[in-house]
């Protein structure tokens, strides 16, 4: 697999929260290959399912969202459109942002930024909210009317930056997808004791819905949500961030199944992938939140990449992390079984 044509086509798909359709088109097709059934659940989740031969096998997800932050167009006046967020949008980078309108066929639009020749004293000093923002994408008022409802992302193009860094809009968490098809691609030919599911979920950015339900109807005995956290940058908090290019992030705390976090870290020691601690008090920012909760309750890990510029359209990431986070996942669910004792039993 050649992860950056991986990872440029994933992000190079427009899929906001509730609108994944085209990247879990792709998702489908890249699983394929890897494993010996793929399907789409009745919510929109993409599920590869790698059977290990055994009758009543343990169940194992690893999931990554596929969906991104994006926009709903609420309304036109004069033409220009109106919005709102889907997912946590930042307003402070959408002034002077191309957009792609989700219309059939798609629209190319901006978001219009008043020019600082008639700007007010002190006006372009503020962050403006979303309210006070409007796309254009020349359109009449008719026209503009006719999109309410309409979703759009902002466009950014996938690039290769120096080393093994690349940066594009979605890698959060296309990144996490793309580690979890590496995945797949480390264990071709290894024999495995649990049945694995490789799961693409919806709707992350909104409320987790998507691994919610594709949890429940799994019922696995074990869950590992794939996400993205934050990169270490000059202008950012020293704690809670991670260097980019220096390995994976091992969640850690009350709401992280204890054994899990702890083989996570054992197979991390025991292979010399480098990796972090995050420590997480409360809700983890993932999948893993709601998860835990499925059904009677399913035990749940996290392991993250470090991502610069989160929920931008420059989003950046470095690809030793993705191999160091693949690396570990495969080192953990291989003879998972056989190792875990009673916990994995019915």
């Amino acid at each position: 697999m050649d992860i950056r044509e991986t990872l440029a086509a994933l992000c190079g798909c427009d899929g906001p929260a509730g609108r994944e359709g085209p990247v879990a088109d792709l998702a489908r097709s890249l699983l394929a290959p890897l494993v010996d059934e793929v399907y789409q659940d009745k919510f929109g989740n993409v599920i590869g399912v790698r059977r290990c031969g055994r009758e009543n096998a343990p169940r194992v997800v690893l999931d990554a969202h596929l969906d991104e932050v994006g926009l709903v167009i609420t309304g036109a006046k004069e033409g220009f459109l109106s919005f709102r967020a889907v997912g946590g949008i930042d307003p402070r980078m959408l002034p002077d942002r191309e957009v792609t309108i989700l219309s059939q066929p798609p629209r190319f639009g901006l978001v219009a930024v008043l020019p600082p020749h008639v700007q007010q004293a002190g006006e372009g000093d503020k962050s403006l909210p979303l309210s006070d923002l409007w796309i254009d994408a020349g359109l009449t008022q008719k026209e503009g009317e006719a999109l309410v409802g309409t979703f759009a992302v902002p466009r950014g193009p996938f690039r290769t930056l120096l080393g093994e860094r690349v940066s594009a809009k979605a890698l959060d968490d296309r990144a996490g997808f793309g580690a979890l098809l590496r995945t797949a691609e480390l264990l071709q030919g290894t024999d495995l004791d649990v049945d694995l599911y490789f799961m693409g979920s919806c709707r992350e950015e909104v409320n987790g819905s998507g691994a919610l339900t594709g949890a429940f109807a799994l019922a696995p005995h074990c869950f590992v949500a794939v996400d993205v956290t934050h990169a270490r940058t000059p202008d950012g908090p020293k704690e809670g961030t991670f260097p980019a290019g220096e390995g994976t992030v091992i969640g850690i705390g009350p709401n992280i199944t204890r054994w899990m976090s702890q083989r996570l870290i054992a197979k991390a020691e025991g292979h010399s992938i480098p990796w972090a601690p995050e420590v997480m008090t409360g809700h983890s920012g993932t999948n893993a939140w709601r998860v835990q909760t499925a059904r009677e309750g399913i035990a749940t890990a996290v392991v993250s990449l470090p991502l610069k510029y989160m929920h931008s359209p420059v989003e950046t990431l470095d690809l030793t992390d993705l191999e160091a986070t693949a690396s570990l996942l495969a080192a953990f669910v291989q003879d998972l079984s056989a190792e875990g004792g009673t916990f994995l039993a019915d």
